[in-house]
């Protein structure tokens, strides 16, 4: 058990290490200590916007947002223990994957920020897909890119630089224009050495745009790539200045190279050696499974991407999980005040989660889907968020919550068969993170039957991808000569928390079994929600 002392001294002497994640809905801030342990943290709420058909935020958001967090966190530190925060160790930069974010040659922003939310690059996509013989998924920067081309909109010959979110507020914090291998993978395919992008795929490319004329080939615009314990560059004055306006913060901290919430999610529950997989169930919803080898064919409902040290990974990605339940759960607050009863979020949360565990496994004839956008891996360019029963159903709110619930992992099922039956991929046990889990017991329990194996959560994944990052800049920082990713988790962050585990139930498997039957049968009440519903 650390004294306050110690922390004290710690953040004197900058033996800490900080880590800040750009989520979908919640900018976060961690600092950690030699112990790994997190000292302090600060966050900050923010929304995408729809902005002609376009899922985006704007910059500005971006930097109010990580000086809201960062000022809350150092707050806390001082109230804490009675000291300035001035200095880390070490910090570095998670935000979503994917997306499109480019700048001209003085680093004027082309267009405003595509997120990964957006499904409208389904034309360069296949595309893509066909002439590399590798998936592409629509989130992807590279098809952004391409569309982008295939519109000839007429930013595209102005372009300099293409990164993502966590690697432009790298970019402006340091001057780098660096990503970790994690992130870069999900902008473009990396070469089966894990190091750098495919060459082969990269000349394809080019030799696709040749006759265009647009002035850049597409290594003149990626960042560069960079591995888990490689520097990233070091805070500059500006970048000091950027993040703490109030010049408390120091410049000269080495930074680590910026991953995406994927590669976050993995170190946050230590996930990153082979056969080891995580669940990521928050406004969007994904497995990943680190592979001993690459799949036996391409699959366009799996991503293939890499851990922040280079290793493959399977990727089943969904655009939508939490958004529609959230919504309802809001629904259920605003008819309590509307009472004149108190209604504490959380608890509103943890009371509905705990009595869908009451319904029938099955949701007694229910059925939900919360396609708030797109759904690439059922085939749908936009969603619409639908209840529906049968007047026979048994509908009341145990079986209403548990359908909304199940209705989160839906679609992950349809993709994780593919690597389960398909591919005959050995997942020994799954470890879950984020909002869906939040409920102990709850959503893991569900979760274990709807994939058929054991899901684990630990106590410390509850800080998230922040902290994930944190644990990647403590590493570069402290790692010893030779020493891998794997062996720094597993012998120095996680070796006394192996986490809670909850293994599937035959009642709840056999439940959710007829629930993907309905749901199956039902995507035709989705397709007529699109069609209809404008």
């Amino acid at each position: 058990m650390r004294s306050e002392d110690q922390i004290r001294q710690a953040v004197l002497e900058g033996k800490t290490s900080l880590g800040i994640e750009l989520g979908s809905t919640r900018i976060k801030a961690v600092l950690i200590g030699e112990d790994h342990r997190p000292i302090a943290s600060g966050s900050h709420d923010w929304e995408n916007r729809l902005e002609n058909g376009i899922w985006t935020y704007r910059l500005e958001d971006v930097w109010s947002g990580l000086q809201d967090s960062y000022r809350k966190l150092a707050e806390e530190v001082h109230n804490k223990y009675g000291v300035v925060l001035a200095t880390v160790g070490s910090m570095g930069i998670s935000g979503m994957m994917h997306g499109y974010l480019v700048f001209d040659k003085d680093g004027n922003q082309l267009v405003p920020f595509r997120t990964w939310r957006n499904t409208i690059t389904e034309q360069a996509a296949g595309i893509l897909t066909e002439k590399f013989g590798f998936n592409i998924p629509q989130r992807w920067s590279i098809a952004h890119l391409y569309q982008a081309i295939l519109n000839k909109e007429s930013h595209i010959r102005d372009i300099s630089f293409l990164t993502t979110l966590a690697g432009y507020v790298h970019w402006k914090l340091t001057g780098e224009k660096v990503l970790g291998v994690g992130e870069a993978s999900g902008v473009f395919p990396v070469g089966s050495t894990g190091s750098n992008y495919n060459d082969k795929m990269m000349a394809q490319f080019d030799d696709m745009i040749s006759g265009l004329s647009l002035g850049w080939k597409l290594k003149d615009i990626l960042p560069e790539v960079r591995n888990a314990g490689d520097r990233g560059g070091v805070l500059t004055e500006e970048g000091a200045e950027l993040l703490d306006p109030t010049g408390q913060l120091k410049a000269r901290i080495p930074l680590c190279p910026p991953e995406g919430d994927a590669g976050t999610g993995m170190v946050a529950t230590n996930s990153v050696a082979e056969h080891t997989g995580n669940v990521s169930a928050g406004t969007s919803i994904f497995a990943m499974i680190v592979l001993e080898k690459e799949l036996s064919r391409v699959y366009t409902e799996i991503d293939m991407v890499t851990t922040p040290a280079g290793k493959p990974v399977a990727m089943v990605h969904c655009n939508n999980c939490t958004s529609d339940l959230d919504a309802w759960i809001r629904l259920f607050r605003e008819v309590l005040e509307a009472m004149g009863a108190k209604a504490d979020k959380p608890a509103l949360y943890d009371a509905i989660y705990f009595k869908a565990l009451e319904g029938e496994s099955d949701c007694g004839g229910l059925l939900s889907y919360n396609y708030y956008s797109g759904e690439p891996i059922t085939g749908f360019e936009e969603g619409r968020p639908v209840f529906v029963r049968t007047p026979d159903s048994r509908f009341h709110l145990a079986n209403f919550a548990r359908s909304l619930l199940l209705s989160t992992m839906a679609t992950l099922k349809i993709g994780m068969d593919i690597l389960t039956e398909k591919e005959q991929v050995k997942v020994e046990k799954l470890l879950g993170h984020g909002g869906l889990f939040k409920t102990k017991g709850v959503g893991q329990r569900l979760m274990a039957a709807a994939l058929d194996v054991p899901v684990a959560v630990m106590e410390s994944a509850g800080e998230g991808g922040a902290w994930g990052i944190a644990l990647l800049a403590a590493y570069m920082q402290r790692k010893a000569a030779g020493e891998t990713l794997e062996s720094y988790l597993a012998d120095r962050v996680f070796a006394k928390d192996q986490g809670f585990c909850v293994k599937p139930k035959a009642e709840d498997m056999d439940g959710f079994a007829v629930y993907m039957q309905r749901y199956t049968k039902g995507l035709a009440i989705q397709r007529a929600a699109v069609e209809h519903l404008k």
